[in-house]
């Protein structure tokens, strides 16, 4: 039921954090793996990795802000495979700063790649998959789609921008056989949060807001998108996962005495 033997899958930000987790996890599940990243040696070397653990991945570049090539590198995998059968998209970028303090280049920055390039994805992803009718595409959301914080709103806004592409193109592409999904993260150890890290008393803060207390890891990223990606979530479409150690499921951590 979770298998992904003999699919092609297209996993957008390979080549670093919670990409490269998505990547490796959809080989491990059987599918032959395309690794897409902006920085080809990142998306090279863990296309190798796969490899050397007996999965079957190659790496290309790609902009996700490039509409064209987006398109271009989507057709080609369908081309060589003869179907393009799952699509995921990690890539996201925040500017920390208050509202009031924004410049237009970061507004255009953070909008840019959250929203326009994820709208790429789902073009071009979703163009392929209509036509051979069938497919799951997956998109990188956040706990920020519906929680925020001092310095988060620009990034908060894309990532609930996100979800509601999500499920516009799940209404749109439905009939059509293919699956348009979202997946929306806690807090998760990765290159990009590395700076939080290194402040013990914000790291700290944040694994205390959710239930079990931790960060998660970028391997716990995988599973749910393997699930969504595969058969045993055939149901499944139009809806925002949360991964996120019940972050959001719970006002902090204090227990009442007593209790």
């Amino acid at each position: 039921m979770f298998s992904l033997e003999g699919r092609s899958a297209a996993v957008v930000g390979a080549g670093s954090g919670i990409g490269e987790a998505v990547a490796v996890g959809c080989a491990e599940a059987g599918a032959w793996v395309y690794c897409l990243d902006v920085n080809p040696e990142a998306a090279g070397r863990a296309a190798a990795a796969i490899r050397e653990g007996g999965g079957e991945a190659v790496a290309a570049p790609l902009d996700i802000l490039d509409g064209a090539a987006v398109t271009a590198a989507f057709e080609k995998i369908a081309a060589v495979r003869g179907s393009l059968d799952v699509v995921v998209s990690t890539p996201g970028i925040n500017v920390r700063k208050p509202l009031l303090d924004y410049t237009d280049a970061e507004i255009d920055l953070v909008l840019g790649l959250n929203l326009k390039g994820g709208a790429h994805v789902i073009q071009s992803a979703g163009r392929i998959m209509r036509a051979q009718r069938s497919g799951s595409i997956v998109l990188f959301s956040s706990i920020r789609s519906v929680v925020v914080e001092p310095g988060q709103g620009i990034y908060a806004a894309t990532k609930a921008g996100i979800v509601q592409m999500v499920r516009a193109a799940a209404a749109e592409l439905g009939p059509c056989g293919v699956r348009v999904n979202a997946i929306a993260p806690g807090v998760i150890d990765t290159p990009l949060t590395a700076p939080i890290k290194e402040r013990p008393e914000w790291y700290g803060a944040y694994a205390r807001r959710n239930i079990f207390g931790r960060w998660g890891t970028a391997r716990e990223m995988a599973g749910p998108t393997v699930f969504l990606a595969s058969d045993a979530a055939s149901y499944v479409t139009g809806t925002v996962l949360f991964a996120d150690g019940g972050w959001t499921a719970i006002d902090g951590r204090f227990t009442p005495p007593g209790m």
